[in-house]
């Protein structure tokens, strides 16, 4: 299950030791909405490898200004509290899934 975050809780998610992963995204956005379902696939398949967490910018405008976000669907690849990559749009399964198997 995806992590939600939150303007609260935003650190303590990065303070974690695996490989975090961010959907940016909001409710009003369709290609975000399209992308949903394949970050829930993608937090089951990687549960206790990687934190697969969503950020809804309309809630946490904060993070998403602390990660430069400024187009949506935006997933950030965030390694020892550094990005270290990021997929901008909506993308296949595949071509999230291989850059975190890169990453972890």
């Amino acid at each position: 299950m995806e992590t939600i975050i939150t303007n609260n809780n935003i650190d303590q998610v990065l303070a974690s030791d695996k490989l975090v992963v961010i959907d940016f995204w909001a409710s009003w956005c369709g290609p975000c909405r399209m992308l949903s379902p394949t970050v829930e696939e993608l937090a089951g398949e990687y549960e206790g490898k990687a934190v697969i967490a969503k950020c809804n910018v309309d809630d946490c405008e904060d993070a998403a200004m602390r990660f430069g976000v400024r187009n949506i669907p935006n997933v950030v690849f965030v390694k020892n509290g550094q990005v270290v990559d990021r997929s901008v749009g909506l993308v296949p399964k595949q071509v999230l899934a291989d850059k975190i198997n890169a990453l972890i």
